[in-house]
């Protein structure tokens, strides 16, 4: 190709590689019609940078390319991770587990892993047909495998799709395993160091009896069975959003005992096109839309819905008006360990030994709710992987109840490493039944929480910022922050920093310093005098950044609840507006 488009000498190299190497006819065709179409920040964004493989794995727009998600940047991943697997395991037969979503090419995708994990002598515990996300960490020990890989881009627009890596112990991989694996994939250089020709010998594919172990667990998590029992007719509706929880979700309600459950049929399919929704997220209230529409028809009393491979849960309840609402992250995650460890206090199954898990942007009303029923809370990076990490060095020592991120991941029980919405659906319809049996709604149950612990109100702003220039002003926002931070925040002084990219904290005050104990990460904190709390973090999925607002007042009654919730939202108005990020 002539350089008649102003690229660069390096993305010109790369571009004249793909055209001229050993790659497959169809995306030599597809890379010269990217080229007739003559634009060149299109080209640029394709083959500017290697699709990086992070510590997660991988995650970026399908299409051909360096920097885009296909057979190769796949393959060579895999390679990579197949070299790793064969150092850290000599002499011995190692297995890897395999799933995927409903996400265009996800099942392609997912065979090109398997043709070269098995090419290496791998064995391949396929699933054949999609799956949630917590079943394949699952699968992981069930199985005995030494490592997993999942095909999804969890809820990101059609345009992606994704490849996370997972370790023996079901979660994903994390220090050391993750810098030594992408050292690995670093390596491959060329497709000739890529074995693409599949072993069928190897593969071994997964049937139901996964599924059945897996629900069996998620059945031994109902804290209430014979309350359930009284109120089995609670009135569900539940859309997968075109994704993988129409697999296990009505099954895991059914196990539970719940007979009322209305599956939307108009999402129930699962289809990588998300053709009723712009983004498959049930953080968005327009992917909700279609199920609380349909909850009124139905006057049900719960909407539940999952992203595409089902490890994100959404919910909707009615309001103190009989309103459908949506909770956000922070709140269902709050709400469920106040539910699990109420109910386990009058199970009288609190020994001592028992801890939950949060994360550094979560509420830190999960703290007070663990200190008001004396269990501990330990706070970690950003990431299931960091709860499963937690999880993995307790083991034996103490014991997991729950844990969740604002992101709508939420984790209960230990048979599972990652986020899990299918076991969350079944716990958040366990625990509005128990409202219900105590004639209360969801919604006054979260107010009853706010009465004992505090009103927390969060907020989040995602700055999106595309493509190479993107990542640069994310790292110079960054920085003006660390040189420049804020003295006052919406009128309260600052009184602590965090940085744990340095891993140090900060007393502005005394100008006392103290250890996260974390490991480093590209996160920023404000604590102020008032107990707000203001976050900054570069997405590691995402070309965003975000923002993280949280806010706290006492609440003396539930009569007050409207007023004191409006001073919060003001307050987050003036914080946002303070930091002018409007």
């Amino acid at each position: 190709m002539e350089n008649n488009l102003s690229l660069e000498p390096a993305v010109l190299t790369k571009v004249n590689t793909w055209l001229e190497g050993a790659y497959d006819q169809d995306t030599k065709t597809e890379l010269q019609r990217l080229i007739d179409s003559q634009d060149a920040d299109a080209i640029t964004d394709s083959f500017y940078k290697d699709l990086e493989f992070g510590t997660g794995g991988l995650r970026g727009i399908m299409g051909v390319g360096s920097n885009r998600m296909n057979r190769y940047t796949v393959g060579m991943a895999t390679q990579g991770l197949s070299n790793y697997l064969l150092k850290s395991f000599p002499e011995q037969q190692i297995s890897v587990a395999i799933a995927h979503d409903s996400r265009n090419n996800s099942p392609y995708f997912a065979n090109v892993v398997a043709d070269v994990f098995s090419a290496n002598g791998i064995k391949v515990y396929f699933f054949k047909e999609l799956r949630p996300t917590p079943e394949l960490s699952f699968a992981i020990r069930h199985l005995g495998c030494q490592s997993g890989v999942v095909l999804t881009a969890s809820h990101n627009p059609k345009e992606y799709n994704g490849y996370k890596a997972y370790w023996n112990d079901g979660g994903q991989v994390t220090a050391p395993h993750d810098k030594n694996i992408i050292a690995e994939v670093n390596k491959i250089t060329s497709l000739d160091q890529v074995k693409f020709e599949r072993n069928e010998a190897n593969i071994e594919y997964i049937l139901d009896e996964v599924d059945q172990a897996y629900l069996d667990k998620v059945a031994t998590l109902s804290v209430d069975p014979e309350m359930i029992k009284r109120q089995h007719d609670l009135n569900i509706v539940f859309t997968p959003i075109h994704g993988t929880g129409i697999t296990l979700v009505p099954r895991a309600l059914e196990r539970f005992g719940f007979t009322n459950v209305h599956v939307l049929e108009a999402q129930a399919t699962p289809d990588g096109n998300f053709p009723t929704v712009v983004y498959p997220n049930p953080e968005e209230k327009d992917a909700m839309n279609l199920a609380m529409q349909k909850a009124e028809e139905l006057n049900a009393e719960l909407v539940l819905a999952t992203d595409p491979d089902a490890d994100r849960v959404g919910i909707a309840v009615r309001d103190l008006s009989g309103k459908f609402v949506l909770l956000n992250g922070n709140q269902t995650a709050a709400l469920l360990t106040y539910y699990i460890l109420q109910a386990w206090k009058k199970a009288g199954k609190l020994t001592g030994k028992e801890y939950v898990v949060n994360t550094i942007v979560t509420t830190d009303l999960i703290n007070r709710v663990a200190e008001g029923f004396g269990v501990d809370c330990y706070e970690t990076l950003t990431g299931f992987k960091y709860i499963a990490t937690i999880m993995r060095e307790k083991e034996g020592e103490a014991q997991y109840i729950c844990g969740g991120e604002e992101s709508y991941g939420f984790l209960v029980g230990d048979f599972v490493r990652d986020k899990d919405a299918v076991s969350s659906c079944a716990m958040i319809a366990e625990m509005a039944a128990a409202a219900k049996d105590q004639g209360k709604s969801l919604f006054e149950l979260m107010i009853q929480m706010y009465q004992e612990f505090g009103y927390y109100k969060e907020d989040l702003i995602s700055l999106t910022k595309k493509g190479h220039r993107g990542a640069q002003e994310i790292q110079e926002m960054m920085q003006e922050l660390r040189e420049n931070p804020p003295k006052t925040i919406a009128g309260s002084e600052v009184v602590e920093l965090i940085d744990y990219k340095t891993g140090f904290r900060r007393n502005l005050h005394t100008g006392e310093e103290s250890a996260t104990g974390l490991e480093s990460s590209n996160v920023l904190q404000f604590l102020t005098e008032d107990g707000t709390k203001v976050s900054a973090r570069p997405s590691g999925t995402e070309p965003k950044i975000k923002f993280y607002f949280s806010v706290r007042e006492p609440l003396a009654s539930a009569q007050e609840f409207e007023q004191v919730g409006q001073k919060l939202n003001d307050k987050i108005q003036n914080i946002i507006s303070d930091l002018k990020l409007k």
